[in-house]
């Protein structure tokens, strides 16, 4: 391989660590805001909502109009964004002291732009570089946003911890040089051409398949089953499961992530026939919910809530391959379709879990049956909360077979 595919890989590795920052940064941070400057959490939660909404903007704009932007441009631009949002997010609280939430949402709103390019853009460049196994290589850029995950909450521990709380400032610009050296990397190489739509026109011819909309429909499951475990593992593991925060936090959310690359990076290195990955994953994340819904042993669900990472590994990446691989014609506007389904799912359906599990700790027959088995309103809410996530990965596995035995079908070619 050239030393200049290697450079544009290097660039695209380091963008999807700036996605692992962007992502998880605010709900790390969340406690301080709080403290420090007291915002509420109903206002904090509002930052992971812009965040996923900015993205999912972002996302349906390339599916209709990625044949009216100049794609390389938007490859450079796009780590610059991430900086300029982290630096406005990091240093608003110095120049505008009473206005600190103004600075956190407009930061947001920047470096989910980028993200949303991110999820658009970087995953076609990977898959335009010439390669024997171009499978591996998406699973693998994947793998780095997981382990990039594990990487920023470690460091963001250990700084807030050896520093204090009151510096976070300098957390966030610290993670600003991780975009500035993919902005730096992508300076220095040729992006390639990629495949988009040649007009508006064409963009609907390709809604009319209905393999398309399976695609979007089992990366809408997808980006649910992962998301919804990854927002709710450290709350549920505490509250439901009655595990400290920390051995929660160490032993949940962490072990999650861990498996989350884990599974990336096995598949990378030895991974075929994605659409049976899929099924099979989906199948197992339906035991991990299952598991960690019913068990008495707090052990065993937080061990259930881990393993989900595995289990939900490739169905981001899996469902990208196969819908780059059924419409390659469709270029960047399929990779947009995907990411728009995928942040649909991790935006709705956790969310949907959030406001079941208060209905349910809030219903006063609910409330009666909780006492019947010993628990409380909110462990039994998350419970529940807990089983209609589970039904994600159920509907996915149908959706995932489906494509398993339609592989070779000549329908899904456009």
């Amino acid at each position: 391989m050239s030393s200049s595919y290697t450079r544009l890989k290097a660039a695209c590795y380091t963008t999807n660590l700036s996605m692992s920052v962007v992502g998880n940064l605010s709900p790390l941070l969340f406690v301080t805001f709080h403290k420090l400057y007291g915002i509420s959490y109903s206002l904090l939660g509002l930052l992971v909502l812009v965040n996923f909404f900015t993205q999912l903007t972002v996302d349906l704009l390339f599916s209709f109009f990625s044949h009216k932007f100049n794609i390389p441009l938007a490859v450079r631009i796009n780590p610059i964004l991430t900086v300029i949002g982290l630096l406005i997010y990091a240093l608003f609280p110095f120049f505008f002291a009473d206005h600190v939430y103004v600075g956190l949402i407009l930061g947001t709103v920047i470096f989910a732009c980028s993200g949303g390019l991110s999820e658009v853009l970087i995953s076609p460049v990977i898959a335009a570089i010439p390669s024997e196994n171009p499978e591996g290589e998406m699973s693998k850029l994947h793998s780095i946003y997981a382990w990039g995950v594990v990487g920023v909450i470690a460091i963001s521990s250990l700084f807030l911890l050896g520093f204090g709380n009151d510096n976070w400032q300098y957390l966030a610009l610290l993670f600003a040089l991780i975009p500035l050296i993919s902005a730096i990397l992508f300076s220095r190489v040729s992006i390639p051409e990629m495949e988009t739509p040649q007009k508006t026109a064409n963009v609907f011819h390709l809604f009319r398949s209905p393999g398309l909309w399976l695609c979007f429909f089992a990366m809408f499951m997808g980006g649910a089953t992962e998301c919804t475990m990854a927002q709710w593992c450290s709350g549920y593991v505490e509250e439901a499961l009655g595990i400290p925060k920390i051995v929660g936090d160490l032993c949940g959310v962490a072990l999650f992530s861990v498996m989350l690359g884990l599974g990336r990076s096995l598949f990378a290195k030895r991974g075929k026939n994605v659409e049976r990955v899929l099924f099979l994953g989906a199948c197992g994340a339906v035991l991990c919910y299952l598991t960690a819904a019913v068990s008495n042993l707090p052990a065993l669900g937080l061990i259930a809530c881990g393993m989900t990472g595995l289990c939900a590994s490739m169905l981001w990446p899996g469902c990208l391959l196969v819908a780059s691989t059924r419409f390659p014609a469709g270029g960047v506007f399929v990779f947009a379709m995907m990411a728009a389904g995928g942040d649909m799912g991790a935006a709705l359906i956790p969310q949907l879990v959030g406001s079941v599990t208060d209905a349910v700790s809030k219903n006063p027959s609910l409330v009666s049956f909780a006492e019947k088995l010993s628990l409380a309103p909110d462990q039994l809410g998350l419970k529940i909360g807990m089983l209609l996530g589970m039904l994600c990965p159920l509907i996915g596995a149908f959706l995932y077979l489906r494509l398993w035995k339609t592989k070779k079908d000549p329908s899904d070619e456009v």
